[in-house]
C-alpha cells in the first residue's frame, strides 16, 4: 500500500525564498507542497481549509506573525502542526512559540539543510530545536534554558572565589584591615591577593579595580 505524501503549505514573506523551499521539497517523493502564502493571515486561511500536516511559517510574517497565527490556531482548535522559521536575532522568542504549540523550529540560515529531516521528525509526533530532533517539549525547553542560564552568570575573569569576595569587599569601601578581619586572614594575604586580582585585571590601584568591578 503506498504511503501519502505529507501535505505541507509554505508561509514566508521572501517570493525567492518560499518558491526556493517549495520546489526543494516537492523533489521528495513523500512531500507534497499544496499551497504558499507570503503573510501570516494567508497562512491561517490556507491551513484552515487545506488541513495540511504541516504548516511551515515564518517567524515574521507580515499582518500575523507567527505567534499571532499559532495563537489563533489555538484558540480555534486547530491541530496543524507547525514548524517554524527563524533568524538567529528571533533566538530569544523561539520558546513562546513552543509554548504556544508550534512542534518546531528551524534557523533560516540552514533550512535546506535540515529542513525535510525536521519536517519528517515533526510529522513523527516529536519536537524539532534548530537542527536536531527533541523528544518532547521538556527536552526543548532544558535545551533553550542552558544558554540562557549562562548568560545569567557573572564573569569572574579568571579570580577564585577567594579573590572575588575581595573584590566585593572592596567595592563595598572597606580597607586591607577590615577585609583581613572579615575574613580571617592577614593584611599581609590580603596585599598578595590583590597583587594578583590587579595582573588578572589590568588595573594598578584600588579605584580602577572598584570601577573595573562596576562597570563588568
Amino acid at each position: 500500500m503506498e504511503t501519502r505524501a505529507i501535505r505541507i503549505v509554505v508561509a514566508d514573506k521572501q517570493t525567492i525564498f518560499r518558491e526556493g523551499l517549495s520546489n526543494l521539497l516537492s523533489k521528495e517523493p513523500d512531500l507534497e507542497v499544496v499551497a504558499g502564502a507570503a503573510d501570516g493571515q494567508e497562512a491561517l486561511k490556507l491551513a484552515s481549509e487545506l488541513k495540511p500536516d504541516i504548516l511551515l511559517l515564518d517567524f515574521a510574517t507580515p499582518i500575523y506573525s507567527a505567534i499571532d497565527v499559532l495563537r489563533r490556531l489555538a484558540s480555534h482548535g486547530k491541530r496543524i502542526r507547525v514548524l517554524v522559521l527563524a533568524t538567529a536575532q528571533e533566538r530569544a522568542r523561539i520558546s513562546e512559540v513552543f509554548r504556544l504549540g508550534a512542534r518546531g523550529v528551524v534557523l533560516r540560515e540552514s533550512a535546506t539543510e535540515v529542513l525535510i529531516e525536521a519536517i519528517r521528525s515533526v510529522v513523527k509526533n516529536t519536537y524539532w530545536n534548530e537542527n536536531h530532533e527533541a523528544g518532547d517539549l521538556e527536552v526543548v525547553f532544558r535545551e533553550l534554558a542552558e544558554p540562557e542560564a549562562k548568560a545569567a552568570r557573572p564573569k569572574t575573569f579568571g579570580l577564585t572565589p577567594r579573590e572575588l569576595e575581595i573584590v566585593s569587599a572592596i567595592v563595598s569601601g572597606h580597607s586591607n584591615r577590615q577585609i583581613a578581619e572579615r575574613i580571617s586572614i592577614s593584611e599581609g594575604t590580603i596585599k598578595h591577593h590583590l597583587t594578583n586580582i590587579f595582573d588578572k585585571l589590568g588595573v594598578y590601584n584600588r579605584l580602577e579595580l572598584a570601577l573595573f568591578a562596576i562597570h563588568h
